[in-house]
């Protein structure tokens, strides 16, 4: 178990939700970038349950397909069986396309996802890091 650089990567999912909650509390309101940073802390927060349990994962902002990696009985696996609505942020928020801007309620639904993911990790995850050091 890699414990500390499962750690590392959780911190950053952490700064990413930080972030992102800055954003929000601007005057001058940015949806794109609160959601990609809403993206980005799901993204670490899974990445640091696979580094934790030593599994290789593949460079991808898929979240499914990241989580879909994480064994059975993991809190995140089942309480998240669909996190399309994150994973779509990873590069629709980044590039001028032909989709719509992006609204404050989609920034605040991707913000809320990301912390749900984020604290389902952390808390099992520091369980998990406790009883490993024991």
């Amino acid at each position: 178990m890699k414990v500390n650089d499962a750690k590392v990567w959780l911190a950053y999912a952490k700064s990413d939700l930080d972030a992102a909650h800055i954003l929000l509390k601007q005057g001058e309101f940015f949806p794109r970038q609160i959601c990609f940073m809403a993206q980005q802390a799901g993204e670490k927060a899974l990445k640091a349950v696979l580094v934790f349990l030593e599994i290789n994962f593949p460079k991808t902002h898929d979240l499914d397909r990241l989580r879909e990696l994480i064994p059975q009985g993991w809190q995140v696996k089942e309480k998240f069986p669909e996190l399309y609505e994150l994973s779509v942020w990873a590069v629709e928020s980044r590039y001028p396309a032909h989709a719509p801007d992006v609204v404050e309620n989609e920034a605040r639904e991707a913000l809320l996802l990301a912390e749900a993911v984020y604290k389902s990790v952390e808390s099992e995850l520091e369980e998990k890091i406790r009883k490993s050091t024991k």
